[in-house]
């Protein structure tokens, strides 16, 4: 019989000394400034021209991102604007990028190929229109476009999207009334 609580005895100290290991572990892992995980990895943002505000807030994110995500590397890639923008971020060419509410809307309508992709995030700023002339001008009205230089913006933008159906409502043709001129 003294076998017996011998035995009993070892498997008693074992069972205490696996408990106070796995209470000892917990606490390390409890205890331990792990803290959250690096964030890393490739980000492409799809900006617009180089003197552009759509590529300025790019540089302004990137440099944001680059102090609060050290691993994440964002790359700006420049394009003529929003619907050039908006069709990288569809196919899968960039991550995320910034496109006129007016560009997104028409991208979606006309169903374009990864139009079911695109999601709005956030509202940067309001953009107006604005039909601006030399002070002294005749153009009193869009009409009176026709037959003059006007910026148009480039093709693949938002301003020459926005650009044409002004033209359009003002019953002129953007590409046979007027002389269009591909700048912002």
């Amino acid at each position: 019989m003294p076998l017996v609580p011998a035995r009993t005895a070892r498997r008693r100290v074992l069972m205490g000394a696996g408990a106070v290991l796995a209470v000892l572990v917990g606490l390390l892992v409890w205890l331990s400034p792990f803290g959250e995980p690096e964030v890393t990895g490739d980000l492409t943002f799809s900006t617009g021209v180089r003197t552009g505000v759509y590529h300025r807030y790019g540089q302004l994110l990137e440099q944001e991102l680059a102090q609060d995500l050290p691993g994440v590397k964002v790359r700006l890639e420049t394009s003529e604007g929003s619907q050039q923008n908006l069709q990288r971020v569809a196919a899968g060419e960039a991550d995320f990028t910034v496109a006129t509410a007016d560009a997104v809307s028409k991208y979606r309508l006309d169903g374009k190929p990864g139009a079911t992709r695109l999601r709005g995030v956030a509202r940067l700023y309001d953009d107006y229109v604005q039909l601006v002339v030399p002070a002294g001008s005749p153009v009193q009205s869009t009409r009176d476009l026709r037959g003059k230089r006007v910026a148009v913006g480039q093709d693949g933008s938002g301003v020459r999207l926005i650009a044409d159906r002004l033209l359009s409502a003002a019953k002129l043709n953007p590409t046979r009334d007027i002389t269009p001129v591909p700048i912002g």
